[in-house]
């Protein structure tokens, strides 16, 4: 197993490493257009961000407040996404340790639950997270998602 941090995000370096996993993952291997990957949410969104000895591992994001609302629908949810892995870290555990560091800055935050749109594909990584799909299917960036929520504890 290899060692790795998680951190929350607080610096350009970060985001820098952050923005660099996301394209590896989902603008090269996944091949989602770049302006399509980049929006306006990213100046305001908590970034996390893994890191093991040979650096960057993987990221993601929580939109809290009116960002989120407007994606949710709902007030008091987050919305966690931007999750990206790269194929080196894979099965590792990075996923996860995002994914709950994610949810601790939302409960931090005070919001009773995290929303997210998964890509079919993973909709067993979440839901061994605790996540439950809703709705029907929906094309995202040309890849099939499903919307899913967990309830903060």
């Amino acid at each position: 197993m290899t060692a790795f941090t998680v951190r929350v995000v607080d610096d350009a370096a970060g985001l820098e490493a952050c923005f660099a996993v996301r394209k590896a993952v989902f603008v090269v291997e996944q091949r989602v257009p770049e302006a399509v990957e980049y929006d306006a949410y990213d100046a305001s969104a908590l970034h996390v961000l893994a890191v093991g000895e040979d650096g960057p591992l993987g990221t993601g994001r929580l939109l809290h407040g009116p960002d989120a609302s407007a994606r949710t629908g709902s007030d008091g949810v987050g919305s966690l996404g931007r999750l990206a892995v790269t194929a080196a870290a894979r099965g590792l555990g990075v996923g996860a340790a995002l994914v709950r560091a994610i949810e601790a800055a939302a409960a931090e935050r005070g919001l009773s639950a995290v929303d997210l749109h998964a890509q079919t594909r993973a909709l067993g990584f979440y839901e061994r997270l605790g996540y439950e799909a809703y709705g029907p299917e929906f094309w995202d960036a040309g890849i099939t998602h499903r919307a899913m929520r967990r309830t903060l504890p």
